[in-house]
């Protein structure tokens, strides 16, 4: 099934370190041809947590947004395209969430800054946090050093896509997205299972043949059922190919995409408690803050599951 992208976010937090989400924006809307919705959330809890004292809140929000608005219009000024600025005051996750509902986004665009462990905690993820409640995908583009006050001209190369599949409804819509993508980048598709020792260990014990065939026959299976997804009308411009891995699923995939010079992941993901994710990390998260590749997380509405 196609996927259409008409409506394209990007939020973004004005520093120079995102102004990639802001490039990767641009150029998804010139190939899709879609409308732009360039979105800053100002934040004024973060102010409070520190102490300080807002003594005039409504000027302060004002000069804020005609900054931040100077600001965007500054960077977009001489791109051809449909965009929109939009500027909310509030927490960001949830302001862009509404934001994304209100305006029919069909993909939101992000930076992460790759942070790990304790720092990660304190500081809190607002992509970690946006992949579980959007209703519709998100672009995590890492950012990088290097950036300055200028957009660069973002090469949307996505020649390589690795969809990673466990076989549940989370991953089976990221592989929809994933064969949509390939199709319209004809794209060489990756489709990689990793096989995870203690999850396959009950199914090898029912069988008394010995480990090795045991294993033959689960990679046989394996690769079966991965087959199974591509549709035939799809073999005729893209030849899938079928990726069995044994591990960690984020080391391997991202091991895979290093070897591999992947230049997409698109992953699934679970709603749900963001406490636990920031302390142990989902596949997804991980694979966001350390891919060498932009990460597309697909999270699945109730009655897409």
């Amino acid at each position: 099934m196609k996927k259409n992208f008409n409506n394209i976010l990007c939020a973004t937090d004005l520093s120079e370190l995102s102004n990639v989400s802001i490039s990767a924006a641009v150029a998804l809307a010139k190939e899709f041809h879609a409308k732009l919705y360039i979105c800053h959330v100002v934040d004024f809890t973060i102010q409070a947590a520190y102490g300080d004292v807002v003594l005039a809140p409504l000027e302060l929000q004002n000069q804020t947004t005609e900054y931040a608005l100077d600001h965007i219009r500054q960077l977009l000024h001489d791109q051809d395209i449909d965009w929109v600025p939009l500027i909310a005051t509030g927490h960001p996750s949830d302001e862009i969430s509404k934001i994304v509902a209100e305006n029919h986004i069909d993909l939101a665009v992000l930076a992460t800054h790759g942070r790990s462990g304790f720092k990660r905690v304190i500081l809190g993820s607002v992509t970690e946090r946006l992949m579980r409640i959007l209703p519709c995908p998100m672009l995590i583009v890492r950012s990088l050093e290097s950036d300055n006050t200028a957009i660069q001209k973002y090469r949307l190369n996505f020649k390589k896509i690795l969809v990673g599949c466990d076989f549940s409804p989370y991953s089976k819509l990221a592989f929809q997205y994933g064969l949509s993508l390939a199709q319209d980048f004809e794209a060489e598709l990756h489709l990689v299972h990793v096989v995870e020792t203690p999850e396959y260990k009950d199914l090898l014990k029912t069988t008394t043949a010995p480990k090795e065939e045991a294993d033959i026959l689960l990679q046989k299976q394996l690769t079966e059922k991965l087959s199974r997804m591509i549709p035939k009308e799809s073999l005729a411009w893209c030849q899938p190919k079928i990726v069995l891995l044994a591990g960690r699923p984020y080391e391997e995939i991202i091991k895979h995409s290093l070897l591999n010079q992947i230049d997409l992941v698109v992953l699934g993901i679970r709603g749900g408690n963001l406490i636990e994710a920031l302390f142990t990390g989902s596949t997804t998260d991980r694979v966001a803050r350390q891919a060498p590749c932009p990460v597309l997380s697909v999270c699945p509405l109730e009655d897409e599951t």
